[in-house]
């Protein structure tokens, strides 16, 4: 049982929720759509508004952090840093030469191709971008793939 299902005070809340999300969307549609907002840097500036304003309320202690501005401990232990051998980048280098080297140069370049085909068009990429795995391109030549295609993201610094 719901104690407070049909509570005025919860209803009048759950109501001026919905309105304000009414206000929002119809701010965005207003714009263009949210394609048209994004491109203007609306939604990268209310992101970081929101992101100032909580950070505002954290230095204020406004806002609890456990750990930050509340029940900080007050001598923590050194977490331990992640160190790469030396030569661990040279070996991965050699692994990727020595797989280029070892594969089909035909198959790969084909299905790296059908990639690039279906991102021109409305096809399912995941088919063929399993078919270029399995003919073992890498990661990053699929993604050179796609990016002649779609480019690739920029952000835009709004002030």
């Amino acid at each position: 049982m719901d104690p407070l299902a049909g509570s005025y005070y919860i209803e009048s809340l759950t109501n001026e929720i919905e309105m304000r999300a009414d206000d929002y969307l119809g701010k965005i549609d207003a714009m263009g759509g949210m394609l048209k907002a994004i491109e203007r840097g609306y939604v990268q500036q209310e992101i970081q508004n929101a992101a100032y304003q909580y950070q505002q309320a954290v230095d204020h202690a406004e806002a609890v952090v456990v750990g930050v501005n509340r029940f900080a401990i007050d001598h923590e232990k050194a977490v331990p840093t992640q160190h790469i051998a030396e030569g661990l980048e040279q070996k991965q280098v050699e692994r990727l030469r020595a797989l280029r080297a070892k594969r089909d140069a035909k198959p790969c370049q084909d299905a790296i191709r059908a990639v690039e085909e279906a991102a021109r068009s409305s096809e399912n990429l995941m088919p063929r971008i399993l078919t270029a795995v399995e003919a073992n391109a890498t990661v990053g030549e699929i993604s050179d793939a796609m990016r002649k295609v779609y480019g690739e993201y920029k952000e835009a610094v709004v002030i």
